[in-house]
């Protein structure tokens, strides 16, 4: 029994410690794949978020290849991948680790909200579709080339199958949008509870026992587990190599910090560190491969360290390093040079090489980023030519070629003349497209196989305020258009085989905001059937999937299956419920995304889903077609990744990455059955997936990571083990491409090898797919409607209200023929022959003799109305209808000048003039022949730069008298400029074409006026302050000729002295300083004129200002008299301040008053014309006085007369007074060398400033009559 015993314990000694030790294994391996290692769901900041999707869809001939095969970047922090393809060397899908991947309320959020502390970039490269489905719906916006996104941090959570879900392709849904939830597809069904991961295991036909082997093989990228970053490169093709970049990405410094080089030449069985080939302390950036020879390889370093290029031309086994004088952004390799490369800096200037990198030269500056093309073979002369979109200094955008080598200011050309919208150059295919805004309306314009720019011509109300470039395959161009009325929907346009005019596909066709704000179009074309197309359109609220066999001409819905994955029936009755799909591509290269297709397995559809009423982002699951969309299976209920193997044959599935997983998924009958197979013995988080079969091998490769904090993983999967053998003809069947039992699919019968459904051969090489390809008889769905026709809804097309069918091209000359529509045109790539063939298709006829109609006159492309002076204006004569031929064109430019022409083809390009002379002229095109005539006209602006404007205007005036208010400008201009009048405090300005008004000022007081000049662009202003007085009196003032050795005549010198005179007035006389006011006069010798103003005093009486006036006036002229009134400028210069001449009048009035002293008045302008008459024969024995020049009597007149005034204000010139004419003569003389252009005799009539004639008349009655306008005046105020 002891003994018994004793064993007894030992044993639960054994048990116990079996248990802790089976515990602790089960706490670490529960640890590896906790909550804490596992992605949280990806919530993107739009704010923050940028994409640049620089792509076009397969087959379009020559897309622009930034960096060859596209090195692949994938991140095992969330599984999502990115793809370099050369469009910028900025991190590629990068995140932070500690995030959380958990909970049934994750969804995709869009607001711009902090979630987390830490931040990390992550570039979304472009997809893999150089053998798939045509990626139409990323349209390109935007520039920027990666986004941050922040996240929480994780919390503890235990591991369950169940509460795993799929976040992958939901980047692009709406932010109202949640996660996408396995189970039952009908909307109205309930969710179902049992865990979707034994309902997939119970679908899997091949246990353990009777499961294929893979083989397998397991890579740690040691001592990277803490790299947040890599870049990916199997080149295929039977190479054997794989080269993968890692960084570590600082976000805290904004820079990479390490990164490690790694090499593999066993397909990934094994790998080898290159960090000491290419220089232990370098920091690499990025990886780039030629995609024509794909052994020569560019390495970028990190620019913070330096800026080096390492270059290999033995798939990376050795690199030499070449130093760099600028920050490589983006490259772009030549179609088929394999050593000529662009390089686009961070400078906005491009850089050509060809040698591969080792040598750059500068092409040009200012580029556009993106914006930059190689020539397109077959179109282009020069191999080496080079598109791109420059910047001009003044913020505009110019098309301009050049050759890579040779791009200097004389080599360019300029294949578009004027100006282009920026960021809007395509050079694509056959075409070349750009934007041009005018009058705040965008026009799109094309260029078909380099020939002349043509305007695009879409249906005339179509407005648009946005148009994308999808597709310029088959020689035809696919466009998504947002019109006027359109927010968050695009319309679907096909256009002529030109690329000019454009008919409706479709309308309505949903859209959505990308990362970084890029229109995400639901646009589909199935890869392998030419012109099937699939849409999802929105439609009273209700988005819903379309499909269509002729592009575009007809679409209809598709059909739901009849059953689900368990075999229950589905009731889904057309219209009223439907299979509607997602069609997001993956921004991940290595994940398949909501829909999948392939050139090399035709009519085989595989897309994630849901069946209702709508498209809905809730109960998806995975559906599949393999007769190019006539009928749909469901294969799982949730979401998965989906890829081809073996050249289509077989189907690849594996879990969404943000569930862990060990297992893949393989069917060979086109999704009926599903073998499970086992790739790893722990669950890996799988990023993506590298499906690279050569000639002769069969292996793929997973990247994933066990957990956070694990190292990357690379899995080589050699997947031949699962084919018994190679295929045979008997391992083929036909299969008949139709369209519900319609075999004729765009005007053909087309019969396809395919191989049988459960037979486990291998294809290896390529077969031919198309057997047979049958043309049909032409039919009506084989034509769509011409441009300007709509369809009406008999299936009849007819001409659009704003079409005229009757119209004949301008171009058709009598006696020539040209086509005629019928309303249709055959369908872009259709093969049908005979039948209605000859009924649609438009029909040759004679060219009718018509008049002209229609004629149109523009000023170039951007068509503005203004010019500037001595430039060359282009104008363009354009006919709508009539023979342009026989038609003659004259074209009056409104200066005197006019040419003409014999036909309108000699101005096609346009008609040059160059204006001598500012102004608007009336532009005037006549076109006639024989049969009639038309004519239109513009009113074109030419205008000069105003350089500078000044307000003339009195310094006092009478209150409630009219007074005239002058601007001058130079250089002088007529009728092309707007003047703004700002008067004393007015809110609003007094808009004239003159620059002269008449203004009445009611109040006292100082009132401050300003003029604003418009002109052109430009908008210059001056202000001026006028003294509104009941009455005053004013003083001529003149200096010794000293001052003017020191008269700078700028204004503030003629400021500053007006305030040292009125100082020194007020020294000698007792006198309030604010019924002072001296101005200085412009120009040599220097004048000024001196008011006295009326006291402010309320108790006073007007007679008692008057007399108060008077005395002033008095002293003051007695001490001028008397030379008593002086000041010094500088020392040693003393100035003396003399009296020119007192007004006439004792006072200047406001009111008419009758006065008996006027003959009194009269006999003092003789006396005192006869005083100056002496003070002139005696000059020489005065001193300081000083008559510099003589004008004639007849210049004197011409300064009166050009002085602006009322109208109905009497003029008093000095010829009323013959008997003193020479006296007045002489004086005037004076001051008019003084630049004054005012007479000796100064009083007012309504207002008093520079320049003031006054008389007294013998009603007694103070007129004041202005007589020059001076330019510039300066006053002292008081």
């Amino acid at each position: 029994m002891e003994t018994g015993s004793g064993l007894l314990h030992v044993f639960n000694l054994i048990l116990s410690v079996c248990f802790i030790i089976s515990a602790n294994i089960i706490i670490t391996t529960r640890a590896d794949i906790s909550c804490e290692s596992c992605p949280s769901p990806l919530r993107v900041n739009r704010k923050d978020v940028h994409l640049d999707m620089r792509t076009v869809p397969a087959g379009t001939g020559n897309p622009p290849t930034h960096a060859g095969p596209e090195p692949r970047v994938f991140d095992k922090n969330i599984g999502v991948f990115a793809e370099q393809t050369g469009t910028s060397p900025v991190d590629v899908a990068t995140f932070q680790k500690d995030f959380e991947r958990y909970g049934d309320n994750t969804k995709v959020s869009s607001e711009a909200s902090v979630l987390g502390t830490k931040s990390e970039e992550f570039d979304l490269g472009m997809p893999n579709i150089s053998d798939g489905g045509s990626e139409f719906h990323k349209v390109e916006k935007g520039d920027a080339t990666f986004f941050r996104a922040k996240r929480s941090e994780p919390e503890p959570f235990e591991f369950t199958e169940g509460a795993w879900t799929s976040e992958g392709d939901r980047m692009f849904s709406d932010s109202s949008t949640k996660r996408k939830i396995p189970g039952p597809l009908l909307d109205e069904q309930k969710r179902r509870s049992e865990p979707r991961w034994n309902r997939d295991e119970a679908k899997v036909t091949n246990t353990k026992q009777d499961e294929p082997k893979l083989t397998s093989s397991t890579f740690a990228l040691t001592g990277d587990s803490a790299h947040n970053h890599a870049v990916v490169y199997w080149s295929g093709q039977n190479s054997s190599v794989i080269l993968i970049l890692t960084k570590l990405y600082d976000f805290h410094l904004g820079s990479v910090t390490e990164s490690t080089l790694w090499r593999s030449t066993d397909y990934g069985t094994t790998y080898e560190k290159l960090n000491d080939k290419v220089g232990v302390k370098t920091v690499l950036s990025y990886l780039y491969v030629c995609p024509t020879n794909k052994r020569k390889i560019m390495v970028l370093t990190d620019p913070e360290f330096e800026s080096s290029v390492l270059i290999s031309s033995d798939e990376g086994a050795s690199y030499q390093k070449y130093r760099l004088s600028f920050y490589v952004l983006s490259l772009l390799f030549h179609p088929a040079q394999e050593d000529w490369a662009l390089a686009y800096s961070h400078e906005q200037k491009l850089y050509s090489s060809v040698d591969f990198g080792r040598k750059w030269q500068l092409v040009h500056e200012a580029v556009t980023p993106n914006r930059f093309y190689w020539s397109v073979i077959g179109l282009d002369k020069e191999t080496d030519l080079v598109h791109l979109e420059a910047n001009t200094p003044d913020g505009r955008a110019q098309y301009v070629t050049c050759r890579a080598q040779s791009c200097s200011e004389t080599n360019r050309n300029y294949p578009f003349a004027g100006y282009i919208d920026t960021n809007s150059l395509v050079v694509q295919d056959d075409y070349m497209f750009i934007q041009v805004t005018s009058a705040g309306r965008a026009w799109y314009y094309v260029s078909y196989q380099r020939e002349a720019f043509m305007r695009i011509k879409l249906p005339k109300y179509s407005l648009p305020k946005d148009m994308h470039i999808i597709s310029t395959d088959e020689g035809q161009v696919f466009a998504a258009v947002q019109e006027w009325n359109q927010n968050d929907t695009y319309n679907i346009y096909i256009s002529d085989p030109t690329g000019i005019l454009f008919t409706l596909a479709l309308e309505n066709v949903k859209a959505s905001r990308g990362l970084g704000g890029n229109s995400m179009i639901d646009l589909y074309e199935v890869a392998g059937i030419k012109g099937m197309l699939i849409a999802n359109r929105k439609l009273e609220n209700q988005v819903k999937t379309y499909i269509t066999y002729n592009k575009g001409r007809d679409w209809r819905l598709l059909q739901a299956p009849t059953s689900d994955i368990e075999g229950n029936d589905i009731h889904c009755v057309l219209p009223f419920c439907s299979l509607h799909l997602q069609l997001q591509m993956s921004e991940n290269p290595y994940l398949s995304g909501s829909i999948i297709s392939k050139n090399s397995a035709p009519g085989v559809i595989v897309a994630t889903g849901n069946i209702g009423s709508e498209l809905s982002y809730n109960n998806v699951g995975m559906f599949i077609s393999s007769d190019a969309g006539n009928s749909w299976r469901q294969i799982f209920e949730e979401e998965h990744n989906v890829w081809f193997l073996d050249k289509g044959g077989a189907l690849l599935a594996v879990k969404q990455p943000t569930v862990p997983t060990r297992h893949l998924w393989v069917s060979f009958d086109e999704g009926r059955q599903w073998d499970r197979h086992s790739f790893s013995m722990v669950p890996l988080f799988v990023d993506g997936v590298l499906v690279e079969s050569g000639m002769d091998s069969q292996i793929m490769t997973f990247f994933g990571h066990f957990s956070h904090r694990s190292e990357w993983q690379l899995i080589k999967i050699d997947y031949k083990s699962l084919f018994s053998r190679r295929c045979t003809e008997g391992d083929f069947q036909t299969w008949h491409l139709h369209n519900q039992g319609e075999p004729c699919v765009m005007g053909q019968k087309q019969i396809y090898m395919k191989r049988r459904p459960g037979n486990h051969c291998m294809l290896g090489r390529d077969y031919a797919r198309v057997l047979s390809a049958e043309p049909c008889i032409c039919r009506a769905h084989d034509f769509e409607c011409d441009y300007g026709y709509e369809r009406r809804g008999d299936g009849n097309c007819s001409p659009s209200f704003w079409y005229n069918p009757a119209t004949v091209s301008r171009s058709c000359s009598h006696g020539q023929n040209y086509l005629n529509s019928t309303g249709y045109r055959k369908v872009a790539a259709n093969n049908c022959t005979r039948g209605v063939k000859e009924m649609y298709t438009a029909r040759r006829q004679q060219c009718p003799n018509r008049p002209p109609r229609g004629l149109q006159l523009s000023t170039g492309e951007e068509e503005k109305l203004t010019a500037p002076l001595a430039s060359n204006v282009t104008f363009l004569v354009q006919l709508e209808e009539g023979d342009s031929m026989r038609t003659h064109i004259q074209l009056d430019f409104g200066d005197g000048t006019a040419v003409s022409y014999s036909n309108l083809t000699w101005a096609e390009e346009g008609i040059k003039h160059m204006y001598r002379s500012a102004g608007i002229f009336r532009v005037t095109a006549l076109a006639e022949n024989e049969m009639g005539a038309d004519s239109t006209s513009l009113y074109l602006h030419v205008t000069c730069a105003v350089e500078h404007v000044q307000l003339l205007a009195p310094f006092v005036v009478i209150r409630n008298k009219e007074v005239n208010l002058t601007a001058v400008v130079g250089p002088s201009q007529s009728r092309t400029l707007t003047y703004f009048w700002w008067l004393g405090n007015s809110s609003e300005p007094i808009v004239t074409l003159d620059g002269s008004i008449s203004h009445t000022f009611t109040s006292e007081g100082m009132h401050t006026v300003t003029v604003q000049v418009s002109s052109a662009n430009s908008i210059l202003q001056d202000t001026k302050t006028i003294a509104v007085q009941e009455f005053f009196k004013s003083l001529l003032l003149s200096f010794s000729p000293n001052l003017d050795e020191v008269n700078p005549d700028i204004p503030e010198w003629r400021q500053d002295v007006g305030r040292v005179i009125k100082k020194a007035l007020l020294q000698i006389a007792d006198v309030p300083e604010k019924q002072l006011l001296v101005a200085v006069f412009p120009g040599i010798p220097t004048a000024a004129e001196l008011f006295l103003l009326p006291s402010k005093n309320q108790s006073k009486g007007r007679k008692e200002n008057e007399e108060e006036l008077e005395q002033i006036s008095e002293v003051l002229v007695s001490a001028l008299n008397q030379n008593l009134v002086e000041f010094e400028l500088k020392p040693g210069s003393r100035i003396i301040v003399y009296i020119t001449q007192l007004t006439l009048a004792p006072l200047v009035d406001s009111s008419p008053r009758h006065s008996s002293s006027a003959m009194l008045m009269l006999l003092s302008v003789v006396f005192l014309g006869l005083a100056v008459f002496l003070i002139y024969k005696f000059k020489r024995k005065i001193p300081w006085i000083n008559i510099y020049a003589e004008v004639n009597h007849e210049k004197e007149q011409e300064m009166i007369n050009t002085v602006g005034q009322s109208e109905t204000a009497p003029k008093i010139t000095l010829s009323e007074f013959p008997t003193q004419k020479e006296l007045m003569e002489k004086e005037l003389e004076c001051r008019a060398k003084r630049k004054l252009g005012t007479p000796a005799h100064r009083c007012c009539r309504g207002d008093l400033g520079r320049g003031d004639d006054v008389v007294s008349t013998n009603s007694g009655h103070v007129l004041h009559e202005p007589l020059t306008a001076v330019h510039e005046t300066n006053i002292t105020m008081p």
